[in-house]
């Protein structure tokens, strides 16, 4: 069994493919994949083996992007096409132009060393959202061992005029990961610790309010990285319980049962109705009968 259907209004969601597909098997942990219209491929991080791999779905082959990559965690896209990296390891967000140097967007808050950034998200402005849970400083397997300076795990925000790092929302166990609505009024956060999702409403000026409780996760399970379909519906990783599917009305609706552990997801494919799910040691993936949430970067949208 593929998809367990837990709500009638799931049937909708379960009429793509009938079986998963095999992308990429060979990591010690998949994680962060991100979808690259342009070019037809996805990059993905291989936390362990300190690399980012690239999937060329034209060819069909997989080979290394960068390796030593900084143990990147969340990796995404922003608005002018280039790579944004949570890099665990170094301890800080990164953006990777179009000649392939590095520009370091972010690794201290008020003068303190950042824990261990995991996931990343970019505003049609400009504006950079991460989190900073401790996974990447508990050992020598997913980063470098270390002390967290700031004492807490927070999810900040990057300015895009000034590049100043401050406080977006606190009051989590480890938040993971991050998505905002389409009209850009709302943002999700994963707390995997907690094993909960909290959605927070967004102003303009890119201050969060309304703190509130979406969803709970399973008990034999966290939540990891979180997407939306363009129905608004919310699909999470979910650790060892596959990928959940949630209503807008916070109702869980079915689930995408997956052999390994899964720990990222993203839709991609030229009509971004193909899910790829980064499980443990392989990428896996599903062209689905729904359709991804559609990008936000229009010129002057804000």
């Amino acid at each position: 069994m593929l998809y367990e259907v837990l709500d009638e209004r799931f049937a909708d969601c379960a009429r793509g493919d009938k079986q998963l597909e095999t992308v990429y098997t060979g990591c010690r942990w998949a994680e962060g994949p991100v979808w690259f219209p342009a070019g037809r491929y996805l990059l993905w991080s291989d936390i362990p083996n300190d690399r980012l791999l690239r999937w060329d779905e034209a060819t069909g082959t997989v080979g290394v992007f960068r390796s030593p990559a900084g143990f990147p965690n969340g990796n995404t896209i922003d608005h002018h096409g280039r790579l944004v990296s949570a890099e665990q390891g170094n301890r800080r967000v990164t953006r990777t132009e179009h000649d392939g140097s590095v520009t370091v967007l972010a690794e201290r808050f008020e003068g303190r060393r950042l824990n261990s950034p995991n996931d990343v998200i970019v505003r049609s402005d400009g504006t950079i959202f991460f989190s900073d849970p401790v996974y990447g400083i508990l050992s020598d397997y997913e980063g470098n061992r270390g002390e967290s300076e700031i004492g807490a795990s927070n999810v900040y925000r990057i300015d895009p005029a000034t590049g100043a790092v401050s406080l977006a929302a606190d009051g989590f166990d480890n938040p993971n990961g991050l998505v905002l609505t389409p009209d850009e009024s709302q943002l999700f956060v994963s707390d995997s610790g907690a094993n909960l999702i909290r959605a927070f409403s967004v102003a303009d000026d890119g201050t969060l309010a309304d703190d509130r409780l979406f969803a709970t996760g399973p008990a034999d399970g966290g939540f990891d990285n979180i997407r939306l379909d363009d129905a608004g519906r919310l699909w999470a990783a979910a650790s060892a319980d596959g990928v959940h599917c949630y209503d807008p009305d916070g109702t869980l609706l079915g689930r995408i049962l997956v052999p390994e552990v899964v720990g990222n997801i993203t839709f991609g494919g030229q009509r971004r109705n193909r899910m790829f799910m980064a499980a443990t040691t392989s990428i896996y993936s599903l062209v689905m009968s729904v359709t991804g949430a559609p990008r936000t970067f229009a010129p002057g949208s804000r």
